[in-house]
Parts: C-alpha cells; structure tokens; sequence
C-alpha cells in the first residue's frame, strides 16, 4: 500500500521545526486475548503549522480512533505522537489535563451541543477556557468577541444560550471556542456533516483563513469532496491504515490506490462525468478480494 512519510522529524522544540502534530509508527488495538482487534496499524503523519490535513474515511476506517489517540483518549500500542515538539505517547491523565488546559491542543465535534454547555451564554463559554489559564476577566472577554468576530457571527449572540442559536451558528461558536486559548493543533471531527449546504460553505471558508494564523489543523470526514477545497494536503485512511497521502489537487486528479478512487467517483462534486457504476462495482471488487 502506498503511504507517505512524516515531514522529517526533529528533537527540537516545534517553534524551531518539525510538524505541530508528528505521528510515527502508531498502532491502536482493542480486545484482549485472541478477540484483540487492530484499529490503526503502522499510522505515520505530520501536520504542520498553518497546514489543514483533510482525514478521509468511511465509518469504520479509524479516523475517530486516530484523533481520541492524538488527545490521548486512547492508548497506543506502539509508536509516538508528539505535539508542539513535545512526546505525549506516555502521558497520563494528569499529563494530558495540563496540556488541554494550556490550550495546545482543541477539537471541535461533530455536534456543537456536545461540547459547550447549554446553560453557559455564548460569552461565558468562550471566556471560560481563558479564565482556567488565569487570563483576567477583562481580556477574556475582549478575545470573545474578537474570536466571534473571526468566525463570522455577531457580537449580540454573546449573551445568547447554544439551544437559541441555528446549527450554522452553534457550530462556528464551538470553532471560536476551541481557537480562543491559540492553540497551535486543533482537530476537528466531521464538523460540517450535520450542516446545511449554505452553512457547510461558511465553516468550511472560515477554516481556509484559518491558514494565516498558523494553527495546524486535522479535518476528519467521511466525505472527500467537503475537504477538497479545504486540506491543503488529504490522508486516506481505510481498514486502519494510511493508504495515500498527498497534496489534495494529486489525491483528487490522480488518486493511485484503489479505495482513493472509489471515493472520488463516489463524490458528485469530483466527478469530471457521469457516474461509472460499473467502475465502481469493479473498484469495490478489488479492495474485497
């Protein structure tokens, strides 16, 4: 299977050089004994500052699993990450707790309603992470309304409560929200696919001005042609490894493994002529023999 090396990898600090997020070797299993199940297997990836990596997948592939390993929600069974520099592959709860409340790393859900909190005005849940890290009151709500202004939204939706506000809009809070502390990694789980199409567009483009801010950004999706004109680089996950990687107009034009194919015939908005069921059948042939 075609993959792609890591950015090449260094110990010193990420400000310096290296990959904000720098994935060697990783393997994820579940179960015990002879049930133990392979999740992710020989994974290796970076992603730079002021990059946007688009992770596709279809459910199952282990795009979930990869991202809950990157904020150590679940543990390796070999290899490393290292984010900012920094080795996390053995940290603990404590380690992983302190790390989150600097604000290195953030990520945004699929459904905005699962991560800030329905009794918390828009305001009080942008300010929040700030006053943990002792930002005082004053500034903290200044950056609020400067990050809300980023995403597009309104400073009269700050005393506003998530359940009063459209999907569209809930969402971008939760962006602002995870880029309020400037991390310099924020992952983002499958975060237009419950969107409208008018709103889908929205988040998407605030994402790609993302770029000048230097914060690296992980796109997971199941669909490909949401990210294609996000990611500056897409990875194609499937059955737990990483089968192509490549700059997203190569991936797109000229995808070399056959599961890359298939996703792109399958995506309306990628397809150069009419859909080959036939190609299809044939491409799904290959990958399940």
């Amino acid at each position: 299977m075609t993959t792609e090396t890591a950015d090449a990898r260094t110990d010193t600090p990420a400000e310096v050089a290296g990959p904000v997020l720098d994935i060697a070797g990783l393997e994820v299993r579940y179960g015990r004994g002879r049930r133990r199940r392979r999740a992710l297997h020989d994974i290796t990836l970076g992603v730079s500052s002021g990059e946007t990596v688009g992770l596709i997948g279809e459910t199952g592939s282990g795009k979930s699993t990869l991202a809950r390993a990157a904020l150590g929600l679940v543990p390796l069974s070999a290899g490393t990450i290292r984010i900012g520099g920094e080795d996390v592959s053995a940290y603990g709860h404590r380690q992983w707790r302190a790390l989150r409340r600097r604000g290195v790393v953030q990520y945004v859900f699929q459904d905005p309603l699962r991560s800030l909190d329905p009794d918390l005005t828009v305001e009080d849940s942008l300010t929040e992470p700030l006053l943990i890290q002792g930002v005082p009151r004053k500034e903290a709500a200044a950056r609020a309304r400067s990050f809300l202004d980023r995403v597009h939204l309104a400073a009269d939706l700050l005393e506003r409560l998530p359940g009063e506000l459209s999907g569209g809009q809930r969402q971008r809070v939760a962006v602002a929200r995870a880029l309020v502390t400037e991390p310099r990694l924020v992952i983002l789980d499958e975060p237009v696919s419950a969107l409208d199409s008018a709103n889908r567009v929205q988040v998407l483009e605030i994402l790609k001005e993302l770029r000048d801010t230097g914060v690296a950004l992980v796109l997971i999706s199941h669909d490909l042609g949401s990210v294609a004109g996000t990611a500056d680089r897409i990875a194609v996950l499937y059955r737990g490894e990483l089968v192509e990687v490549g700059a997203a107009r190569d991936v797109i034009n000229h995808p070399r493994h056959a599961y890359t194919r298939l996703l792109v015939s399958s995506a309306p908005t990628l397809r150069t002529g009419p859909a080959d069921r036939s190609e299809r059948e044939a491409l799904r042939a290959l990958l399940n023999a």
